[in-house]
């Protein structure tokens, strides 16, 4: 029986049907009011019966009109949820979630993803901030950008990225009376292994502890110190001159590496991401120099 109609022909007797109106039919379907009324002749003879029951100014549904329009009725509804989870499956798939942690998502990253935009405009990249280990499934995260200094288990995927770069900065304004050196208390290491290799270069300033990176950057753009902090996150300050480098910059043993929880090769949208912050931090690292 199907393969005698025309589809279309069933989406016009459901219009009609559910406005009682040709004319509005007409509108909703963006036809010609004699488009409706030509589908549902051609419905009518295709079936062999008559659905409507035509009066002045009045459409009614004859019995076998009534039965059809109750099937379309599920049928339609059920197409349109069909469609809608095909659609929010679609954009959820442009949508590629990535965690990365705070203050090099701040100073590094959100700078440049204009121009991942533009290299790749065929899907979006939403930045989520965070640090240390991963939930992909509570998160709701596809990638997380991480450093090495904890053990993310067997079970994730990690591709390298770039060693880390630390360096000891100040203000280019007020560099000759830095005193105070500002360490972030989310690396407990970070003093220790600073004083390793400048025994003696800093033995006049004091220590402060601040929460995080973005703290230490900000109270030494202000003039109120020094800090050691990653070469990426002060990439830009350096390049305006806003702060001034006290040492070399130096490997600190960490790097820094893309987690996922399925493997790469699955998804090419998590390649090129990480193709592309390769590209951009291996830039980054020829600027230190």
């Amino acid at each position: 029986m199907i393969e005698r109609l025309y589809l279309n022909s069933l989406k016009f007797f459901y219009y009609v049907a559910r406005y009682e109106s040709m004319t509005i039919a007409a509108e909703k379907l963006y036809v010609t009011q004699g488009a409706v009324s030509k589908q549902l002749k051609n419905l009518e003879e295709s079936l062999g019966f008559a659905l409507f029951i035509r009066e002045t100014r009045k459409l009614s549904l004859t019995p076998e009109g009534e039965a059809l329009f109750d099937c379309c009725q599920q049928v339609f509804q059920q197409i349109d949820q069909c469609l809608l989870q095909l659609t929010q499956h679609t954009q959820a798939q442009r949508n590629l979630v990535l965690s990365c942690e705070p203050t090099i998502a701040m100073k590094w990253l959100i700078p440049r993803l204009v121009h991942f935009k533009q290299l790749y405009p065929e899907f979006e990249v939403s930045l989520l901030t965070g640090g240390g280990a991963v939930d992909f499934k509570t998160q709701n995260i596809d990638l997380a950008l991480r450093r090495d200094d904890f053990a993310w288990g067997e079970a994730i995927y990690s591709e390298k990225i770039a060693d880390e770069q630390m360096l000891c900065v100040t203000a280019s304004q007020h560099q000759s009376s830095a005193t105070q050196m500002f360490i972030s208390k989310s690396r407990a290491k970070l003093w220790r292994q600073f004083r390793s290799r400048h025994s003696e270069q800093f033995n006049d300033f004091q220590q402060s502890t601040l929460e995080h990176f973005y703290l230490c950057i900000e109270a030494c753009l202000a003039g109120l110190g020094a800090t050691v902090v990653s070469a990426y996150m002060v990439e830009r300050e350096i390049q305006y001159q806003m702060l001034t480098t006290l040492t070399p910059v130096y490997a600190d043993g960490s790097s820094y590496y893309l987690l996922s929880a399925q493997p790469f090769e699955n998804d090419v949208r998590k390649l090129l991401l990480r193709d592309w912050l390769r590209d951009e931090m291996q830039k980054s690292q020829l600027g230190f120099a």
